[in-house]
């Protein structure tokens, strides 16, 4: 009922926006992957199987009991030879018998499964990790696709308003060459930046399905409308202002190395499991048995039960060298488990750095686009200004009004690009949270 209920507040809000129609943003389509997302779904389940692990190590340290029971019948013929035969009589003898008993064994002192119930406890711990690693990789790819997916519909929208302002520049050349004030040249240029834009818009079109399908991928549907990102975006450095603090708090939290070092907690016992395999066992071992039997060969029936209680023993003395030969690969394996953590430090430490440099860089990044952007602005207008009194060609307004738009380009991809890199950012040091999400999503407009 509880996952009913989960599923029901996930699904109500997506849902609601589907039936009207409205502007999706990053949480709507984080909630749809979270119930639609295959490698999401397999995460899950494979976690709700390791939750097994522990009641299966358990097991090991709990009673074993098992039950038999059986019922025959017997047809014999026999004739009794020799002068010493205290039976005189044989024949042809038929019976039935018939027996049942419980056979209980209780481990006492048993290393290797001690051991590996502390194994499966851990390797219930790896899992939940596991599973919140396979949770923020869904957050960042979430936001990675529903930002792809702006950035393409931007460059369409950008190449078709530069398309408008070639054409008129287009219709401008082709008429001041009809009167006589400009040359073939500036129609010639005007009409091959035309058709390498229409060139340009189809390429677009078509990256643009290909991030749409991207998101399918995650969500199981082509995206609706995206909200886009506000106009007044604020652009802030980490906090706090210390790439080693990022570095400190990521060795804290990261999950791939927390992963990693429950591996080598996992490996470790191992060692211990395998070097248990020369110590003895000691088991309490009981049984009841009941059997039954109205004749026999000899003529003679029985109505036995029997009850047994006692200890087991088991002391190994050689196996082949197995054992040693398992504990030689658990401490090989420790090994290799340790340079795993050794590895997993390493790429921690430097997704921290990376995923610092690239917010710090993408804030300066958007103030500079910001800047570009104002400045194109200028050069376009002022161009013109100089194309209509003569001293500018078309080429030059051309120049001007493409780089405005190679500059727009660049404002909008350095703004997404600084949003997505604070997300994997948190990611790096294993903060990444839901509420990281909504934060984004406030930064979002659904009228942009």
């Amino acid at each position: 009922m509880r996952k009913l209920l989960v599923v029901a507040f996930f699904a109500l809000p997506v849902a609601v926006a589907q039936a009207a129609g409205s502007t999706q943003n990053l949480i709507d389509l984080y909630r749809e992957a979270l119930l639609n997302d295959p490698r999401w779904a397999a995460a899950r389940s494979a976690n709700t199987a390791a939750q097994e692990f522990s009641v299966q190590g358990r097991a090991q340290l709990l009673p074993t009991i098992s039950a038999q029971a059986g019922a025959s019948h017997d047809d014999t013929n026999i004739e009794y030879t020799g002068t010493g035969n205290v039976f005189r009589n044989g024949g042809s003898e038929s019976w039935n018998s018939s027996s049942y008993g419980l056979n209980v064994i209780q481990p006492i002192f048993d290393m290797a499964k001690f051991v590996g119930y502390k194994q499966s406890k851990i390797e219930v711990t790896l899992a939940d990790k596991q599973l919140m690693l396979a949770q923020q990789d869904l957050m960042v790819r979430a936001t990675q696709a529903y930002f792809d997916v702006l950035l393409a519909q931007d460059q369409i929208d950008l190449v078709g308003a530069q398309k408008s302002a070639i054409v008129r520049q287009l219709e401008q050349a082709k008429a001041n060459f009809d009167v006589g004030t400009a040359t073939i040249t500036d129609v010639n240029d005007a009409q091959a930046r035309y058709d390498l834009t229409v060139a340009r818009e189809i390429s677009y079109i078509n990256e643009l399905e290909v991030k749409k399908r991207a998101v399918q991928a995650v969500i199981g549907k082509m995206p609706q409308t995206l909200a886009g990102v506000r106009t007044d975006l604020k652009t802030t450095s980490p906090e706090p202002a210390d790439m080693e603090k990022w570095v400190e708090i990521a060795l804290q939290n990261n999950i791939e190395l927390a992963i990693q070092q429950q591996a080598f907690e996992i490996a470790n016992q191992e060692v211990t499991r395998a070097n248990a395999g020369h110590l003895p066992t000691l088991n309490a071992v009981g049984s009841y048995t009941s059997a039954y039997a109205d004749g026999g060969a000899n003529g003679f029936g029985n109505d036995l039960q029997d009850t047994t209680i006692g200890l087991r023993l088991q002391i190994p003395i050689y196996q082949g060298g197995y054992v040693s030969s398992k504990a030689r690969e658990a401490v090989a394996n420790k090994q290799k488990v340790q340079d795993d953590v050794e590895t997993a430090r390493r790429k921690a430490e430097f997704d921290a750095r990376a995923a610092y440099l690239n917010v710090t860089t993408g804030v300066a990044e958007v103030k500079a686009n910001e800047q570009a952007v104002v400045s194109s602005q200028a050069q376009v207008d002022s161009t013109r200004l100089a194309y209509d009194v003569g001293i500018r060609t078309t080429v030059d307004v051309l120049n001007a009004e493409q780089q405005y738009y190679v500059s727009r380009r660049d404002l909008l991809q350095s703004r997404y690009t600084y949003l997505t890199n604070i997300i994997k950012l948190k990611a790096a040091t294993g903060l990444l949270s839901e509420a990281d999400l909504a934060e984004i999503n406030q930064k979002l407009s659904a009228n942009n």
